[in-house]
């Protein structure tokens, strides 16, 4: 097997080109954190996209931190062997899928916005909102706004719109803990891996407060009725489709409610940080980040 850390794919889904460059920033991260897939796949080599060729791993297996054109371009230009990925078809369906309109059936305060008009009303209706770019991570393509668009609010949902189909937009959360559960998909439908709790920072990632899966059970309030009513919805409309690692991140809002916030269909900093724990319990109630 051979473990690739491209954590620039959200930004490779949102470019959409299989020739885009991802920021220096984002190939630094990549090489100098590539570990982090040995500790999902304990006694792998994980290198990054660039460098994949060097290394000198058994190439029948090909697990990256998530599929898309780019890494796949990178793979073959390097001498790997297509049959080894997915077809070009797969991968397009697996980005469409990562449309953040994808979820909207389990986000019914949402909405998938294609004017500014629906915004300014969703704005009336909740004075606070954030405006979300359908393909994007890591804290970028999201937007806040309170009581009014600005002009330079109104420019960028006007290409966002022209680039990516809609905008989504959700209330404002006053937020009281952040979780995911996370899992693997395939043909069986969804099998729970674990749950992780984590902290973000205007939808930037800070990192997870290693918990037993139990203990952040308890704390999220998550129902085994809604964990069952989210596996059944994966199960029927993600798993037919793409088959691998998901984590669907929610909100525990200071009221007690529980919102869905984003489905991403690859590997986790959640994952990763549920598997180390299962490695090293002792480690239990302390926080990490790569």
């Amino acid at each position: 097997m051979l473990c690739i850390f491209n954590p620039e794919h959200d930004l490779c889904l949102a470019n959409g080109n299989a020739h885009f460059v991802p920021p220096a920033s984002a190939l630094r991260f990549a090489e100098e954190e590539a570990h982090l897939m040995e500790v999902i796949y304990p006694g792998a080599e994980a290198v990054p996209a660039a460098r994949a060729a060097a290394n000198g791993t058994a190439r029948d297996i090909i697990v990256p931190w998530g599929w898309n054109r780019v890494v796949k371009t990178q793979l073959i230009s390097q001498g790997f062997s297509e049959s080894l990925m997915p077809t070009d078809e797969a991968l397009e369906r697996w980005r469409q899928l990562q449309h953040r309109s994808t979820v909207l059936p389990l986000q019914p305060d949402c909405c998938a916005a294609v004017s500014e008009a629906e915004v300014d009303r969703m704005i009336a209706r909740h004075d606070a909102v954030v405006m979300k770019a359908p393909w994007s991570g890591a804290g970028r393509g999201l937007r806040w706004a309170t009581g009014r668009l600005t002009e330079q609010d109104r420019l960028w949902i006007a290409k966002v719109v022209r680039t990516q189909r809609c905008v989504v937009v959700e209330p404002r959360r006053r937020v009281g803990l952040t979780f995911a559960l996370e899992y693997q998909l395939d043909a069986a439908g969804a099998r729970l891996v674990g749950h992780s709790l984590f902290d973000s920072a205007n939808g930037v990632y800070q990192g997870n407060l290693l918990l037993p899966d139990d203990e952040i059970a308890r704390q999220s309030g998550f129902s085994r009725r809604q964990r069952e009513a989210l596996e059944l919805w994966l199960s029927d409309h993600i798993a037919p489709f793409y088959q691998g690692p998901a984590g669907v991140d929610y909100i525990l809002d200071t009221d007690g409610a529980h919102h869905l916030t984003e489905l991403n269909l690859r590997h986790t900093m959640g994952l990763v940080a549920h598997e180390y724990l299962r490695q090293h319990p002792s480690a239990a109630g302390t926080r990490w980040r790569p």
